[in-house]
């Protein structure tokens, strides 16, 4: 299923991860989507002695149809969090031109 999976095998990072053997490389989610739940995400991280999130161990979105999965039944999460954000926490955005949006 194409529009779930694929693997882009000219990309000069790939594989940006440790493939599984015998296991479909799926390039869909190149940055992860559920990066920003922390440790809700689901996935094999760690935190940089900076306190960074380091995804560089996680498979899990890259897992062929079954990570495409996982990120489809937890997006609503990402989405959640955004909802909970206060206005007065959102910064302007500025365009090109330097004028507020």
């Amino acid at each position: 299923m194409s529009e779930k999976c694929f693997t882009n095998k000219s990309c000069p990072y790939y594989p940006c991860h440790v493939e599984t053997e015998g296991q479909k490389y799926n390039c869909m989610f190149c940055f992860c989507p559920l990066y920003t739940l922390g440790e809700e995400c689901g996935g094999d991280f760690t935190y940089t002695s900076s306190g960074i999130k380091d995804c560089s161990p996680c498979t899990l979105p890259h897992e062929g149809e079954e990570g495409w999965q996982h990120v489809m039944r937890n997006i609503g999460k990402v989405a959640e969090k955004a909802r909970q954000k206060q206005p007065e926490d959102i910064k302007p955005y500025r365009n090109a031109n330097d004028r507020m949006v």
